[in-house]
């Protein structure tokens, strides 16, 4: 075992809810994701439209597109989304068309949110499989949630809502995926050299790493290449991680000593249902623990090697003592975080 194999306590080393991770499970981020959402004044989220009361064409294409279309967008209210195929990056691909005029006839009020997010979670469920060919991962990184009429076309009758699939990071924002849904590793594992925001009590989504930060990630293992056969019990994946990641933590900060840094090296654990659904990827990463281990200190800059230099190595002011190779520092006037697997 690692000398920094003293890690968060078994009963944390798995996600079991997406809940952990800012809220997140399939069917029930419309609360967390409004800004995707066509909502707001007579265009999208945040009135956009030009106050004119009417979507642009490429917006209006956008929200009638069919199944199997991609979207995405720059400003953060999606008021220019516009459709994308599918190869290139993208925010949200539509898998299914629900209309709920029988639920919402004419004349009845604008659902609440709590009613759109049951709605989501009812609706956009069922015809994930058929639509992917194969399960949803529960604990992946693709997520379900909707495009609803905007408030003028509900007052026109418009009953139509786009059920679709998205990645929203641990902080709720979403993240581009490439390819098809039915062709995407669903793993929910990020680039070796990304670094997790530490939000609150949680994991937040990708930041610079030269900013505070809860976990970097240092290398992406597939549980397959070792477990080719059945499902790994934890205990397993951890035996084996424990070693691996080990390895790969020595080559990406080329030999530094992690305790002299104050630093743990922990990883991700797959439940039997990402097994299943063909999510067998995980990630190493490295972080800090408050010294009652209740949680994670803020950690900025990277453990990644790179050449010393004159100034590398220096910690903030009350950090752990450095052993002169350069990497990160740590501060402890961040909350603390619980483990995430992802």
């Amino acid at each position: 075992m690692s000398p920094s194999a003293d890690r968060f306590p078994a009963a944390t080393q798995t996600l079991r809810t997406r809940v952990v991770m800012g809220g997140i499970f399939a069917g029930a981020l419309i609360a967390l994701a409004l800004s995707v959402l066509f909502t707001g004044g007579d265009g999208f989220a945040g009135g956009a439209g030009g106050g004119t009361g009417k979507l642009s064409p490429e917006a209006q294409e956008a929200f009638h597109s069919p199944p199997g279309s991609c979207l995405t967008w720059d400003n953060p209210d999606a008021s220019d989304a516009h459709k994308v195929v599918c190869t290139q990056p993208h925010l949200f691909e539509v898998t299914a068309l629900v209309d709920i005029g029988a639920q919402f006839p004419e004349g009845a009020p604008v659902p609440s949110l709590e009613q759109w997010q049951q709605i989501a979670q009812q609706k956009c469920t069922s015809d994930v499989k058929p639509y992917l060919g194969h399960n949803l991962d529960p604990y992946g990184k693709l997520t379900t949630n909707l495009l609803r009429p905007t408030p003028s076309q509900w007052d026109d009758g418009d009953r139509q809502l786009r059920c679709g699939l998205q990645w929203a990071g641990p902080g709720g924002r979403l993240l581009p995926t490439t390819g098809p849904a039915k062709e995407q590793d669903q793993s929910l594992v990020f680039e070796p050299g990304t670094c997790l925001a530490l939000q609150g009590k949680g994991v937040g989504d990708p930041v610079d790493c030269a900013k505070p930060h809860s976990y970097e990630i240092i290398a992406t293992l597939d549980l397959k290449s070792k477990f080719k056969d059945a499902y790994p019990k934890q205990d397993d994946q951890k035996a084996w991680l424990d070693t691996e990641c080990t390895k790969q933590a020595a080559d990406y900060t080329g030999g530094a000593d992690l305790d002299a840094k104050k630093l743990i090296l922990t990883w991700d654990l797959r439940e039997q249902e990402s097994w299943d659904a063909g999510s067998t990827k995980v990630n190493c990463k490295v972080a800090a623990l408050l010294p009652d281990k209740s949680g994670l200190l803020a950690v900025t800059g990277s453990v990644k090697a790179a050449p010393a230099g004159p100034d590398g190595g220096q910690p903030q002011d009350g950090g752990p003592p450095s052993d002169g190779g350069g990497g990160p520092t740590t501060s402890s006037s961040a909350p603390p975080s619980t483990k995430t697997n992802g």
